[in-house]
């Protein structure tokens, strides 16, 4: 049997982030089969026992083991905070699972309504967006275990080696403290392996949950584009007052969505942002250090710093970035109620675009802990304030 046009346009939209974050075990909405449901579970288990008990603590232990080598904690700590990051936005995902299902739910409804092809092609416009960033984030994954796979068997290493951190010579690919001998083989081999795949499943996790929150996002920016677009036309419909209260519950259900993923993700926003201060701070100390002081470093490390770094600062700048277009949106909804031509209708028909002028007055967007709000100015004043601590880091050191 064909499936409809909309069908297809919604599994284009989300079935790429969909699939990913079902991988992990991640994916909001329940299953009505048992045994899928049952499935989803188990493999979020698996998710969270590999990321604790395989990276997260034996980085923990092996950062304490090279406290004070500023170095080594950099080192470690490259590692060491994205993978805390996950695992802060493991359980978001997981313990917020019900606040998330209506908005996959709403998602579902806006694609497999009926619509104009201006309002179809806004919406795929959005979709397309999500779709190329997370490509991307599935090319990097890809990337990094084929560069993990090369190190492995060429005896490469991006990391900075001692006999601290890695005796006997055989360097794993995360800083890391173990309990049984991995020096030996083939223990080495089999403990590389499982890290590497670790890393990926943590990768993964990382890369779905950003796309998903990209998806909810980009989707209520199209959501309220569309709304622009009919606002804009309102003149044009002979049922002014019944095509003016659909527009408003649809405004109040956009800024409700908005609200949900504010409340949902704005713990985890703080988080990524303290990430991305923290080893930008770091990351620039090192190179600047190094290029300074006329030190060498290894032309493989210097290329992985310089490359994280740049890393993290692309993926807080798409945060900014998205959060501003989330801005720029629900202003224009602000104009339009502004620029219609109100004075042509009759007063008493006209005061009821007061209400939408109300609930447009004051700009939608997410936030970082409730406190900073994601936009393109505060991602400038990010970075102004992690170049000064870069300055005073590397005054503290002369």
């Amino acid at each position: 049997m064909d499936r409809s046009s909309e069908y297809n346009d919604l599994e284009w939209a989300i079935g790429l982030n969909r699939r990913m974050l079902k991988i992990v075990g991640l994916w909001p909405e329940e299953s009505k089969n048992h045994r899928e449901e049952l499935l989803s579970k188990l493999r979020f288990l698996v998710n969270v026992m590999t990321l604790i008990f395989i990276l997260i603590i034996p980085a923990l232990v092996s950062l304490i083991r090279v406290w004070g080598d500023m170095i080594l904690m950099i080192d470690n700590l490259q590692f060491t905070l994205p993978l805390l990051i996950t695992a802060l936005k493991v359980f978001i995902m997981w313990y917020k699972k019900g606040a998330l299902s209506p908005l996959i739910n709403m998602i579902v409804k806006d694609w497999m309504r009926i619509k104009i092809e201006e309002e179809r092609n806004i919406m795929l416009k959005q979709a397309r967006i999500i779709r190329l960033l997370a490509m991307c984030g599935v090319l990097m994954i890809i990337s990094t275990i084929l560069i993990s796979i090369c190190c492995f068997l060429f005896g490469w290493t991006l990391r900075h080696v001692t006999n601290l951190t890695d005796p006997m010579g055989k360097p794993l690919s995360i800083q890391s403290y173990y309990l049984h001998d991995v020096s030996s083989s083939p223990n080495y081999e089999l403990t590389y392996a499982i890290q590497v795949i670790g890393q990926s499943v943590s990768g993964l996790t990382y890369t779905a949950v950003d796309n998903f929150l990209g998806l909810l996002v980009l989707h209520i920016c199209g959501q309220m584009e569309n709304l622009h677009l009919r606002l804009l036309n309102l003149g044009k419909d002979s049922k002014f007052k019944a095509v003016l209260k659909y527009n408003i519950i649809d405004h109040i259900r956009l800024i409700r969505s908005i609200e949900i993923i504010d409340d949902t993700f704005n713990l985890m926003l703080l988080g990524l942002l303290f990430l991305f201060g923290i080893l930008f701070c770091l990351h620039g100390f090192l190179i600047i250090n190094v290029v300074n002081r006329g030190g060498h470093l290894p032309i493989g490390q210097l290329s992985f710093y310089v490359a994280a770094t740049l890393c993290v600062l692309m993926h807080m700048c798409l945060y900014c970035a998205v959060g501003e277009f989330l801005v720029t949106q629900s202003e224009r909804i602000h104009w339009a109620t502004y620029e219609y031509m109100w004075y042509t209708l009759n007063p008493k028909v006209a005061r009821n675009l007061i209400l939408i002028m109300l609930r447009s007055k004051k700009s939608l967007n997410i936030t970082a802990g409730k406190i900073f709000p994601m936009t393109m100015a505060m991602f400038c004043n990010l970075l102004k304030t992690s170049a000064g601590y870069v300055s005073v880091l590397l005054a503290h050191r002369n």
